[in-house]
């Protein structure tokens, strides 16, 4: 397949700021500072910016923004120290972080890119504060409603079977019938080393089990680094022992608020994780949206082609 993004391009400034609660936010812009604004919102939660996230836009006639969000990446304190606390990280929290660096870098109004646990802070966001929203680009679109997590963590064993019983077994016999997210949560803080690292292994193959049926789909998450898996695995599970920190259907509920923000919706068939279901109800509540069903991607690979060229649409209208 033709890779269809923009060359590699490096920062023209970066800086860290200050959110409080002890957290300095890592963020960069890329491009042309007199473009369009775009902020990038990453996946996991927990997951960071990667410089391949910049080559979606034309660095001609886009201002890019993209930041680590609390604990994440290059943004500290990092979720993969040996001790740090998160009760300072929840999906409030990052909403105002948002806003708090357009702000900062005197932006009036961007679009946003989300990707994954990205579109739902995305969507988050955009209802939040619709006015300074031009459009949303989606990719790999979720949830944080609780039926999705349980889908997630417990009701895929029935596509995983073999996979997600070693999952399940990876938590004490006690908590295997309970929220297996918050017990692995609980695993990841434990004091001692050994335990923290076996439990974010076993968080890492399982999301690489289930985050696409496509046959081409690679392993990333559990040939990481442990300091990373253990990085990615508190906050994801942080979020999702805590039903991301929002009201069940509450972006279903609100989306009524995006009625003039045109956006696009690009989903994989094969995205096992993500039932295509979650877009298709917000289709129906969001008809300033394009939703692409693309038959022949998962959750993480084969979406970019349909990205970039809606991107390069809006900046070329």
């Amino acid at each position: 397949m033709t890779d269809r993004r923009h060359p590699p391009i490096e920062p023209y400034e970066t800086g860290r700021l200050d959110v409080g609660d002890g957290h300095l936010l890592y963020w960069e812009q890329c491009g042309n500072p007199d473009g369009l604004p775009a902020v990038v919102l990453h996946g996991g939660p927990g997951s960071g910016c990667s410089p391949g996230m910049r080559r979606h836009f034309d660095p001609a006639r886009y201002r890019v923004v993209l930041f680590d969000q609390r604990n994440a990446g290059r943004s500290t304190p990092w979720a993969g120290e040996p001790t740090v606390d998160l009760s300072t990280n929840t999906t409030p929290h990052l909403l105002r972080d948002v806003e708090r660096l357009r702000e900062h870098l005197g932006i009036d109004r961007w679009l946003v890119w989300g990707a994954s646990w990205g579109v739902t802070l995305g969507l988050a966001y955009a209802e939040t504060h619709p006015d300074r929203v031009t459009e949303l680009a989606l990719a790999a679109i979720t949830s944080p409603d609780r039926w999705l997590l349980r889908w997630i963590t417990r009701d895929m064993g029935r596509v995983f079977p073999r996979e997600w019983e070693r999952f399940r077994d990876g938590v004490p016999a006690a908590e295997r019938d309970g929220d297996l997210a918050a017990a692995y949560s609980r695993l990841l803080h434990d004091p001692d080393p050994a335990v923290r690292a076996a439990a974010a292994q076993r968080w890492c193959d399982w999301e690489d089990t289930h985050v696409s049926l496509a046959p081409d789909a690679a392993p990333s998450l559990s040939v990481a680094d442990p300091a990373s898996q253990l990085a990615f695995a508190r906050v994801v599970t942080h979020y999702w022992g805590h039903g991301c920190f929002l009201e069940d259907g509450r972006l279903l509920r609100d989306a009524h608020r995006l009625a003039d923000i045109p956006g696009v919706m690009v989903h994989g068939r094969y995205d096992v994780s993500g039932p295509l279901d979650v877009a298709w109800q917000l289709a129906k509540v969001w008809p300033a949206a394009e939703l692409v069903v693309v038959d022949d991607a998962g959750h993480s690979g084969g979406l970019t082609s349909v990205l970039v060229d809606y991107l390069d649409r809006i900046a070329h209208r």
